[in-house]
């Protein structure tokens, strides 16, 4: 596929990070940091470009950058995502690296994920925390659903801690494909069920515990239909949510029914535990 590529110049390295959840909600699907701030890619499909540039003007009426764009012809994109794949090393709990790294030694678990554009490898901060929390989280037995899967990286990992099934969905064809793919690579298909869509895609039960490390928009949105999938007693598990936006998200869990339990941070991100009350 023929890509646009869009050179933010920013002024620090928090804006960029700053920026990448709210280019998500575009057409852009994947990122790389630079020295000067940040390369969002844009497939060149009809319509991509109005919106993207109508986002990206928006986008300069609340924080500092300027861009340009580039055509670039169709490339193996995944070859040029992988050989800038690095593994994750999350203290001596979890590993995440890719089938043509060596394997990691000295963790509890260690996660096999192909570097394909669907997002959640764990380099990102907000990814990262997620896995990490899950260290705490009761789910040995439990019944989950991981909200806006990505690659499956978290849902792969809580299938791994011992949960009887997940429920993983995404509105992305690729983050399905990758998921199916990924849970089958882990040795984990059989209880890692992806679909694709909507949460309505998903079959009504009372899951025990829910992730969702989307953006802040979606969570707000969707926290009331979360709170209705899951029992009382459950726990949510948000992330993809600045440390600005605490408040705000809080606010609008209690009013969904939800008491905070536990707070994380990392750079100017924030990783939120939720009990259903």
């Amino acid at each position: 596929m023929d890509y646009w590529k869009y050179r933010l110049r920013t002024n620090d390295s928090t804006t960029a990070e700053i920026l990448v959840p709210f280019l998500a909600e575009a057409p852009f699907d994947s990122f790389q940091e630079t020295d000067e701030g940040l390369d969002a890619y844009l497939p060149d499909a009809p319509g991509n470009r109005e919106s993207a540039e109508a986002l990206l003007l928006d986008l300069q009426r609340q924080f500092p950058f300027e861009w340009k764009s580039q055509f670039l012809p169709a490339q193996n994109w995944n070859a040029i995502w992988e050989a800038n794949f690095s593994p994750v090393v999350i203290e001596d709990f979890c590993a995440v690296r890719a089938p043509f790294h060596a394997p990691i030694a000295g963790v509890a678990h260690e996660l096999v994920i192909e570097p394909k554009m669907a997002f959640g490898t764990g380099h990102h901060e907000t990814t990262w925390m997620c896995l990490r929390a899950l260290r705490d989280l009761p789910c040995a037995g439990a019944h989950l659903l991981d909200f806006g899967c990505g690659s499956g990286v978290l849902a792969i990992l809580a299938a791994r801690l011992g949960a009887t099934e997940v429920a993983a969905v995404d509105i992305e064809e690729e983050s399905f494909r990758s998921t199916a793919e990924n849970s089958t690579a882990n040795g984990v298909a059989a209880r890692v069920k992806p679909y694709w869509g909507d949460l309505s895609a998903v079959p009504e039960r009372a899951f025990d515990g829910i992730m969702a490390n989307i953006n802040r928009n979606v969570i707000l949105a969707s926290l009331p239909d979360l709170s209705q999938r899951l029992r009382s007693g459950g726990w949510l598990l948000v992330s993809g949510i600045l440390l600005s936006d605490a408040d705000t998200v809080r606010a609008a869990a209690e009013q969904a029914g939800f008491t905070l339990q536990k707070r994380d941070e990392r750079g100017q991100w924030l990783c939120l535990t939720f009990e259903k009350t």
